[in-house]
């Protein structure tokens, strides 16, 4: 799809009194100018479709400041990279019909931002792994004893499952510690090698707090686990699904 033609690219649902300022711009290269298509008291941002949409770096940084410049005077709820609407008029009615759904997200959302935490085994703490397991202790001292193929593997595998239950356990600890700051939480997606990938909807004005808890839990625990902490970021993991959205994926239906 290209510039000019049918379809409207869109970013994100907000309230509609929201101002989107004419210095910001979308996605495309030049970036393409930005406007609210609006449905009684929700809108969505929306520009034209660049030509030939691909997940470039460029775009996909165009659409993350975008989200954040709205954040940044209301609550807002982002719309994955790579989502158009075909019409102005398919666009208003599928606002219309999440409208419910969309203002109480709105709600929820306003005044808070979104923290990821990723918990990773502690590859680095092989030495406190080995004086805390008595499998990989055992397992080394075998393999000293009579090396090869099969004890090397065995240990490896030991080590491997002792360092992602490390990681696990720790992580499941860091979920109960900063649980209490958020409002919410929501496990994301299986990330190969992480042991936990929860979101935590967070209030604006808690931020740095929740940021230096989880940066002080990290530096106790890093004989056991590595906290990966990302954020402030669009709140991405609390906007409402299971109900008519604004937009479809670049080439779905």
């Amino acid at each position: 799809m290209r510039a000019g033609e049918a379809g409207l690219y869109v970013y994100a649902v907000v309230r509609a009194q929201t101002v989107v300022s004419r210095e910001w711009a979308g996605v495309g290269g030049p970036p393409l100018p930005l406007r609210t298509v609006g449905a009684g008291p929700v809108a969505a941002v929306v520009s034209a479709v660049p030509a030939q949409l691909r997940a470039r770096r460029r775009d996909l940084l165009a659409h993350q400041e975008l989200l954040t410049r709205l954040a940044e005077s209301g609550p807002v709820l982002p719309v994955r990279f790579g989502m158009v609407a075909p019409d102005e008029d398919t666009l208003r009615a599928r606002l219309a019909a999440a409208q419910a759904g969309h203002l109480a997200a709105l709600d929820r959302v306003d005044g808070h931002i979104e923290m990821n935490v990723k918990a990773l085994p502690a590859h680095d703490s092989l030495a406190a792994l080995v004086a805390g397991d008595a499998t990989v202790r055992r397992l080394r001292e075998e393999t000293r004893r009579r090396p090869g193929y099969e004890a090397s593997v065995r240990l490896g595998e030991a080590v491997a499952s002792a360092l992602s239950r490390r990681a696990g356990q720790a992580g499941r600890r860091a979920l109960r510690e900063l649980a209490p700051m958020s409002r919410a939480t929501a496990g994301g997606p299986e990330v190969a090698g992480c042991a936990l990938n929860v979101s935590f909807l967070v209030a604006r004005a808690d931020s740095d707090r929740f940021r230096v808890t989880a940066e002080r839990f990290a530096s106790a625990h890093r004989d056991h686990v590595e906290l990966r902490l990302a954020g402030p970021l669009p709140c991405y993991s609390f906007v409402p699904t299971g109900e008519p959205g604004p937009a479809t994926p670049v080439g779905g239906g």
